[in-house]
């Protein structure tokens, strides 16, 4: 009877044990199925920029954070803190070492309060600017800063009027870009004329780049009565510029190459293609061509409330329109149709010397045109 009873307990002790090892073997396929259907089947565009968004507020919260006590643990100087700059090793602990891709070609993750990494605050107003010209550029592209700086961007006063400029870009995305971080604020110690963002740095975030533009004016340039985005590519005539601003609107002015009635382009091999989903009218709005516009400070503010309601695409040119469109002002013309150009023109003195900007074909050739047209003598 004892060994009965013996085997009976051990038949119970070995079917319980059976049974607690289903359940864990249960537990674990269920897991594994709930993984496979998130990521398989609702890796929507809600899911990709929610693990997007939730990725740069942990690199905002680290960054601020941390940059408040960069002094005390002698990271950074009080000077590098007071210009809203974050040290190498704050923002490296912020950078993934994998190139940053898009969750989808026609989300833009905006709105979306974004923030400073390097910052100067104090630009417009020790300048005392009459029009600032914000330049958007990779955060690699250092030979074509270094361009502007020894061409189009010398030109600080003209007709007694401030000229200020600034790159205006995001956070590197190639896989050297902890490198690459602490370059960029090496450089911005050297030249004082950068501002970054905690955005990812790439084409398809470009209106990312514009709006958060638009923020750093309204906060910290009003006391300047322009501004100008301008690409980096462009050969641009600083005198020719403020000579057509100096008698310009003050208020609601926006001018450039505007385009009207522009074909809403739906082949997908194209580069500025957008789906009737994303963008379902045949025509775009009024809109001034990105290669550079002009606008009076006043709409800096107007522009970003709009941009809190009418819904973003990649197109930043286009998005501008877009919300232009939403408030009801009409983009202006230039006074000469040739000012602006999207071709690169064949260069002559008297013919660059009419113009505001052009797109050109080099580096060398952008720096090449501007020296010779600053040789004395008649441009004609």
């Amino acid at each position: 009877m004892v060994e009965v009873n013996e085997e009976r307990r051990q038949v119970q002790s070995n079917g319980g044990c059976r049974y607690h090892h289903s359940y864990v073997i249960f537990t674990i396929l269920l897991i594994m199925s709930l993984c496979y259907y998130v990521v398989i089947y609702d890796n929507s565009e809600t899911w990709k920029a929610t693990v997007g968004l939730l990725f740069q507020k942990t690199l905002h919260n680290k960054t601020s954070n941390e940059s408040l006590n960069a002094v005390s643990r002698g990271i950074a100087s009080p000077t590098t803190v007071s210009r809203g700059i974050v040290s190498p090793t704050t923002v490296s602990r912020g950078i993934s070492a994998e190139p940053w891709k898009p969750p989808d070609p026609y989300y833009v993750a905006y709105p979306y309060k974004y923030s400073f990494v390097i910052n100067e605050p104090e630009k417009c107003q020790k300048e005392n600017t009459f029009v600032v010209l914000i330049i958007p550029v990779s955060p690699g592209n250092v030979a074509a800063r270094d361009a502007i700086r020894s061409t189009w961007g010398t030109e600080k006063v003209v007709a007694d009027k401030t000229v200020s400029f600034l790159f205006l870009i995001g956070l590197p995305t190639s896989q050297d870009s902890e490198k690459l971080q602490e370059d960029l604020l090496q450089e911005s110690e050297k030249h004082y004329d950068l501002l970054q963002s905690d955005f990812w740095d790439s084409y398809y975030n470009l209106t990312i780049k514009t709006v958060v533009m638009l923020e750093w004016l309204s906060a910290y340039c009003q006391n300047a009565h322009y501004a100008m985005k301008i690409d980096s590519d462009i050969f641009l005539n600083v005198k020719k510029l403020v000579n057509m601003l100096l008698p310009a609107p003050k208020q609601n002015y926006m001018t450039g190459l505007v385009a009207r009635s522009a074909m809403v382009l739906r082949d997908p091999h194209s580069k500025w293609y957008l789906p009737k989903t994303v963008y379902s009218p045949f025509h775009y709005p009024p809109y001034a061509l990105g290669l550079g516009y002009v606008f009076s400070l006043d709409l800096a503010g107007k522009l970003i409330e709009a941009a809190q309601l009418v819904k973003p695409v990649y197109i930043e040119d286009v998005y501008i329109g877009m919300c232009m469109n939403h408030l009801g002002i009409d983009l202006t013309d230039p006074p000469d149709g040739s000012l602006f150009n999207v071709f690169p023109v064949e260069y002559n003195r008297c013919r660059y010397s009419k113009l505001i900007a052009t797109t050109t074909q080099s580096l060398t050739n952008q720096v090449n045109f501007w020296r010779d047209l600053q040789t004395p003598g008649p441009y004609c």
